[in-house]
């Protein structure tokens, strides 16, 4: 109950103020990062390729305003296609600039499709995925018989209606500690599949359903695997009992295919108290205030 009250805290919007104070040298530096990831190879830099990613451009942005190489580490390494909204990222400011620098020169850098909301100076003890002890996704579907145009790559589209008491009726099997190796893609570098889900469930807001699930660790792809499989039911092409089924099983080849990252959305991150990060709306921004 303590941890779903905090989880909740964190939850709260409120305003801020950029500190124009500068920072001392070595100071560690926490970010919260907004992306759409449709115009990027994933989150983590790949210098061997010739593709852009998130990391990459937000450390040159970040490099240049610090007049010095900057290297980030984020919570979550989001794959290809995938958006960030509370994505939470930390570096050690060589420089000793403010945390508005940070967020205001930073941006002037960034192109549109991702944005610094806040920066705030942290401890050396903290590490933006190890400090973590939970990630939420949300998952949009656009439950239509047309993709809709204005939100191409922002959500994916399942035709079929979807019944969202079904799936959040098979979803309640998840709850707790498993081993979810039939929801982990074949390349997954993970030690352990074994992984908590803290919440798991399907809403519908008009023609979009939103699956919102939150976990201390994600398996690569865990999410869109469990959606596939949830749209299955939610369609009823398979019964309600199949998530247990499969879940049993641990195999990955018995389970629907992996859903689209274009749905996919890292909303939030949490952290233990101490390191008072600032809270984070929710979102994917356009339900902001429906969900």
């Amino acid at each position: 109950m303590a941890k779903q009250q905090k989880i909740a805290g964190q939850q709260k919007i409120a305003g801020q103020q950029l500190d124009a104070s500068c920072l001392l040298k070595g100071t560690r530096v926490a970010l919260r990062i907004e992306y759409d990831g449709s115009e990027f190879h994933g989150w983590q830099a790949q210098p061997h390729l010739q593709c852009a990613t998130v990391q990459e451009t937000l450390e040159q942005a970040l490099s240049q305003i610090a007049n010095k190489p900057i290297k980030t580490h984020c919570a979550g390494r989001t794959d290809t296609g995938v958006h960030g909204y509370g994505q939470i990222v930390h570096f050690d400011d060589a420089a000793g600039r403010s945390p508005k620098a940070w967020v205001m020169g930073t941006n002037s850098l960034l192109p549109s499709s991702v944005r610094v909301h806040w920066a705030t100076p942290v401890g050396p003890d903290f590490h933006a995925r190890f400090s973590a002890y939970a990630r939420r996704y949300r998952y949009v579907i656009a439950n239509t018989s047309i993709r809709p145009a204005h939100l191409d790559g922002k959500v994916s589209c399942f035709r079929r209606p979807l019944d969202v008491e079904r799936m959040t009726e098979a979803a309640k099997v998840m709850i707790g500690e498993h081993d979810f190796s039939a929801f982990r893609a074949a390349h997954c570098q993970a030690n352990s599949p074994t992984r908590e889900i803290l919440q798991l469930s399907a809403s519908r807001w008009g023609d979009f359903v939103i699956v919102d699930i939150m976990a201390n660790a994600f398996l690569h792809h865990m999410v869109r695997n469990i959606v596939g499989s949830l749209q299955m039911i939610g369609a009823g092409l398979r019964p309600v009992e199949w998530l247990g089924e499969l879940l049993l099983g641990r195999d990955r080849a018995a389970a629907a295919d992996t859903a689209s990252g274009a749905g996919l959305y890292l909303v939030a991150v949490y952290y233990p108290d101490r390191f008072e990060l600032p809270p984070i709306p929710e979102g994917p921004a356009f339900l902001s205030g429906k969900i």
